[in-house]
Order: structure tokens, then C-alpha cells, then sequence
């Protein structure tokens, strides 16, 4: 079973990790967290979770994911708290941030099962969303995107020892709130599961239209296919193309860059490489011919550019994310063709962003 720290002492943890150690000098906001700095915050959400009745029937493992999460909910606040001109203490930001350092710590630093990182790495990204739903623009198209990417029902019990970690006025409302997120996602069937759509096409099309409602099921069927490689250096790509997709055309940014005798830190050179290879794409979505793009499509921009070219000849998309563990992917960077520094690979490493199942018509994740 997979466990954060089989030590869950405080002391030990701080002795473990700098960013638990660091959390006692991270202040709070008096209004909203009376109880004192992110260290005294954190140790009482961990206590009102281990002792709410429902995390108690949990399975070990589900309760190792949980306590991670909790214990990780806040890690950014060390980077986000600022001081507003008024005198109040704000942390815009922290949940997102903090859900990528937690996915970074999860890779690099303390190996972690892919399934366990990535439902850490949505509680502590979304940690907030139960308070705040119903004041967003579109409530169900949050909750439905959301659910594709973290369990609603442990989001909720951590909201709710969220909560209950603090000293705050408006304790009761809050309370409140997490109760009616859980009834919503009871509602709109998203509760401790992905909201279930007819198809991948049906999907995508209730996420990228304003108008769009969850049940409609398009009658169009996207053609061409289009398979978006993503995955760090080294990670594997080239040899998942081989075996999988030895068939079709490859579109591929490191054999682009060899032709023009870029490097892979060119900047200029790698606008040419991604121009020349965006014109041979068109090429290929208008003679509707299913092809490869082969990069590494680590961030969710570099992706959406992408899908959003695709989609506007309305091809059907899918993503294969390629993932090695953390101790192979340097061995295996130096060992391709096109070597990445370790300095950029690190920053690559930071910058990682895992494809989320709502991002195309397909999400493939070939873990190794």
C-alpha cells in the first residue's frame, strides 16, 4: 500500500519535508483562519479528517489518499501569501499551484503510483471548489469538468475538514455550502464518479460549446483521426509510435528540428520547426488522412492550440499521454537522439501537465 509517510508524527514530518517545515511561517488571514498560521491550520484539518465517520470506513488506501491530500491542500501558500494595502492576508491561487508542486513532489521526490498522484493531485487543485460552486458562471459545467478529474465525494470530505480546521464567523455557512455541492453532484450524477456521457464525441461537444446540454448526443462522427503524443523527454514516445502507429503518417518536432539544424532550445527555431509542422497538419486534416503529432505537449496551452486546429476541420482527437518513472527518464533522455540539458528536462519536470480526460474525444494513459 502506498503511503505518503508511514511516520505521520508532526515532528518527523517537518524533519522530512521542507515544505511541511515551512508552514509554520506562513500567515493567515485573521478573519478567515483566527486559528493561527498554515502549520496550525493543517494540523487540524488532518485531525478533523481522521476523525470524521465516513473517512473512517474508507479503505486504507483511500484514506492514505485522503490524508496525503489534506496534508498537501495548502503547500502553496508559501508562494501565493501576500499582504493586501488593507492589511489582509490573501493566497489567490494557492489550490492550483499547489496542485501542481503536489504533482511534482509525487513524481520526483517520493515515487507515487500514476492513479494515486493524479487523485491527490485533483483534491488539492479543486480543495476549494465545494465552497464556491454555486458563485460560478456555469455551476454544472464545473462540477461535470471537475468530476473527470477528481472523486466529488472525497472532495467533499475534504472541503468539509477543511472547514472545520478553522476558527472563522462564517463557519456554519461554509458548512452549508459543502452540503449543497454534495446534493448538486447527487443531482446531476457526478457524485464520487465522472459524470457518464453517451460518447467521447458527446463529451467534448457539451465542454467546448456555451449553449450545449450534457445528454445531447451529436450525429456527426469526426473523421480524420489525429493521435496527440504527450509525455516528457525520454519518456517513450517514439517507441509507443513505432509499435502502435507504424501505419500512418508522423508529424514530429525532433525530426523537424534535425532537418533545419535547430536545437531543441532554440526558440526561434522552434517557432519555424512548429510553423512547418502546423502546415503539414493542415495538409493532412483537409485530405482528411489520420496522422501523429509527436511532441512533448506537456502544458494545457500547448495542447488546446493544437486541438483547437484540429477540431476546426473536425477531426476526431485523441491524446496518448507516455509516462516513465522519474529514476528512468533521465537514463532514457540520454539515451535519444535529440538529448535534452538536464537543466531544461528539470523545467520541464516543473512544468508538467498531466492530459485531463475532458481535453479531447480520447485520453490514453500509457504508464509505465
Amino acid at each position: 500500500m502506498w503511503t505518503i509517510s508511514t511516520n505521520k508524527s508532526w515532528e518527523y514530518l517537518e524533519e522530512q519535508f521542507d515544505w511541511v517545515q515551512v508552514m509554520k511561517e506562513i500567515p493567515q488571514d485573521s478573519i478567515h483562519h483566527a486559528e493561527g498560521n498554515v502549520d496550525v491550520h493543517t494540523r487540524i484539518v488532518l485531525a478533523e479528517l481522521e476523525g470524521d465517520p465516513v473517512y473512517q470506513h474508507l479503505s486504507p488506501q483511500d484514506k492514505e489518499i485522503l490524508w496525503a491530500s489534506a496534508l498537501l491542500h495548502d503547500v502553496e501558500k508559501r508562494s501565493t501569501t501576500v499582504m493586501e494595502e488593507d492589511s489582509r492576508i490573501t493566497s489567490k491561487g494557492h489550490a492550483r499551484k499547489g496542485a501542481q508542486t503536489a504533482r511534482v513532489i509525487l513524481y520526483r521526490d517520493i515515487p507515487t503510483p500514476f492513479s494515486i498522484r493524479e487523485q491527490i493531485f485533483g483534491l488539492v487543485k479543486h480543495h476549494s471548489l465545494p465552497l464556491w460552486l454555486l458563485e460560478k458562471r456555469d455551476p454544472l459545467k464545473t462540477i461535470i469538468t471537475a468530476s473527470l478529474e477528481v472523486n466529488t465525494a472525497w472532495l467533499a470530505l475534504l472541503a468539509r475538514a477543511d472547514v472545520l480546521g478553522r476558527t472563522c464567523h462564517d463557519k456554519a455557512d461554509l458548512l452549508y455550502r459543502v452540503d449543497c455541492f454534495a446534493e448538486f453532484c447527487k443531482e446531476h450524477g457526478c457524485w464520487g464518479t465522472s459524470r457518464p456521457f453517451a460518447s467521447g464525441h458527446a463529451r467534448l461537444h457539451y465542454l467546448q460549446k456555451n449553449d450545449a446540454y450534457p445528454d445531447y448526443v451529436p450525429f456527426d462522427h469526426p473523421e480524420p483521426r489525429v493521435i496527440l503524443m504527450s509525455g516528457l523527454p525520454g519518456a517513450g514516445k517514439d517507441t509507443y509510435i513505432r509499435k502502435h502507429f507504424s501505419d500512418i503518417p508522423v508529424i514530429s518536432l525532433d525530426d523537424i528540428r534535425q532537418e533545419q539544424g535547430t536545437a531543441a532550445t532554440d526558440k526561434t527555431g522552434n517557432g519555424h520547426a512548429i510553423q512547418a509542422a502546423r502546415e503539414k497538419a493542415k495538409e493532412y486534416l483537409r485530405n482528411k488522412k489520420n496522422f501523429v503529432w509527436n511532441a512533448t505537449n506537456i502544458t494545457r496551452q500547448m495542447r488546446s492550440q493544437l486541438i483547437d486546429l484540429f477540431l476546426t476541420y473536425k477531426a476526431e482527437v485523441q491524446i496518448i499521454y507516455v509516462e516513465v518513472p522519474y529514476a528512468k527518464l533521465h537514463p532514457q533522455n540520454k539515451n535519444r537522439e535529440a538529448v535534452i540539458p538536464v537543466s531544461a528536462l528539470e523545467k520541464l519536470v516543473r512544468k508538467m501537465e498531466v492530459p485531463a480526460l475532458w481535453e479531447a474525444h480520447e485520453v490514453v494513459y500509457y504508464v509505465s
